[in-house]
């Protein structure tokens, strides 16, 4: 890997529950920030110690969808500024340099671009940009199923002037040559809008690792190598999700053989076909940021 590769952080809602934090559906990893928010900066501190150069506000499940409309109206500021707040005194803390990304979800449900509704996302976006911003350095806005969904992050966060990454979750049993979003739209069509909406990143998450050499090959052929917009992956380590899977309705199995070795052969293809920041996500822990930075540090397993 070369000295420009950024390191992201690993799922947050698993590790909370692997480290005992009050975890539990329809919450999921907001119950920590209600009832246990030392347990969220702690998941913080062990990707920081892994090695990451970049940890995620844990504010995906600060959604109606989730906490509830009643309690989302009632505290969804103040439980999104603690968010960033957590995360921001773990970053500086930090004896290296850490980066806070802001993580903005998909309001109405995980890998459904059937539905998305604007009018839902919008005042709910509006309540977490206002309240992460203080603290962070840039938005991550992750899991977007479609184009439309980006393009309203897009529009919401442009005031702020803060960086916006933007990350794609992929349809896991497209062909892999041919690899496109969840709502069927190409990647070649994401990078395409990213570069219209200047996106300093463009990223792809939440998706089979088989399926992410191929869409970084897309988007590096649309942007073009001397591009300023960055590529990066971080994938799940779940099964292939179905089309017409309840959107955040259960904890997924893990596959056994994303060890931190077998997931790093794969980060390893991806940064050969051009991503500059690798991180994981769901059930990608620790011990799989920490092998990534030593890829980082030693060049080991082809990286």
């Amino acid at each position: 890997m070369t000295n420009n590769l950024l390191i992201l952080d690993g799922g947050t809602g698993r590790e909370l529950a692997r480290s005992g934090a009050p975890f539990r559906q329809p919450e999921w990893s907001a119950l920590a920030l209600i009832e246990g928010p030392q347990f969220v900066s702690a998941v913080h501190r062990a990707y920081v110690e892994a090695g990451a150069d970049v940890i995620t506000t844990n504010s995906y499940a600060l959604v109606p969808f989730h906490i509830g409309a009643e309690r989302f109206a009632a505290e969804g500021d103040r439980l999104a500024a603690l968010a960033g707040r957590l995360a921001r005194e773990v970053a500086d803390a930090s004896p290296h340099a850490v980066r806070v990304a802001g993580s903005l979800p998909p309001v109405c449900g995980s890998y459904r671009p059937d539905l998305v509704d604007l009018d839902r996302a919008r005042p709910v976006l509006e309540v977490l940009i206002g309240a992460l911003a203080p603290n962070i350095d840039h938005w991550l806005a992750e899991t977007l199923s479609s184009l439309v969904e980006a393009r309203l992050c897009a529009t919401l966060t442009a005031p702020t002037n803060k960086a916006l990454w933007l990350s794609f979750t992929l349809d896991d049993e497209a062909a892999s040559d041919d690899p496109v979003l969840r709502s069927g739209e190409s990647v070649t069509e994401a990078a395409r809008f990213a570069q219209e909406v200047g996106a300093a990143a463009l990223l792809f998450n939440c998706s089979q690792p088989e399926v992410m050499e191929a869409a970084v090959h897309s988007a590096r052929a649309q942007i073009g190598a001397q591009s300023s917009i960055r590529i990066g992956v971080y994938a799940n380590a779940f099964p292939p999700m179905a089309a017409d899977a309840e959107a955040n309705s259960a904890l997924c199995p893990i596959r056994e053989d994303l060890t931190p070795e077998g997931y790093g052969r794969f980060a390893a293809a991806w940064h050969a076909a051009g991503a500059s920041i690798l991180g994981g996500c769901c059930g990608i822990g620790p011990e799989h940021i920490a092998a990534l930075r030593k890829g980082a540090r030693h060049g080991s397993g082809g990286i």
